[in-house]
């Protein structure tokens, strides 16, 4: 078990060290769409790549989400197959978001630094996938809105 300065630490490296490791500039938060944004996630039981649906308004987020699943197909069968669709994904805190994801299948863990060169690799490869089908379909995305 981790104190919380060693847990905050060990986090902090992590993410340096996948910077480090992938030196990239990610679309993430950079989509011109509001509440619309690309994430990396890791924590201690599981690592994924996401788009998550924020909007302030849930009309946008409805709207947004239904123009992706006019795309499930496409983004399934193209970019990425193990992608996951879900209307109600509950965060940590509790709250309650759209989000279409790919989760990491590997063991991983942030506190366990064996575990993390598996899991760069994951984002660096699901990631760049995400946002090739951004770049294909961002002119139809943002139709939706």
């Amino acid at each position: 078990m981790f104190s919380k300065e060693e847990a905050a630490h060990l986090r902090k490296l992590f993410w340096t060290s996948f910077g480090k490791s992938f030196p990239r500039k990610w679309l993430l938060y950079n989509t011109k769409i509001k509440g619309f944004a690309f994430k990396f996630v890791g924590d201690t039981k599981k690592a994924m790549v996401c788009l998550d649906f924020e909007h302030p308004e849930d009309i946008g987020n409805e709207l947004l989400f239904d123009q992706l699943l006019s795309l499930k197909n496409i983004l399934e069968t193209a970019y990425l197959p193990d992608v996951i669709f879900n209307e109600n994904y509950e965060l940590d805190s509790g709250k309650i978001i759209r989000r279409i994801y790919v989760p990491f299948k590997g063991k991983f863990s942030i506190h366990n630094k064996s575990t993390w060169r598996d899991c760069f690799e994951f984002y660096v490869d699901k990631m760049a996938q995400f946002e090739l089908f951004f770049e294909d379909y961002e002119d139809f995305i943002n139709q939706a809105i």
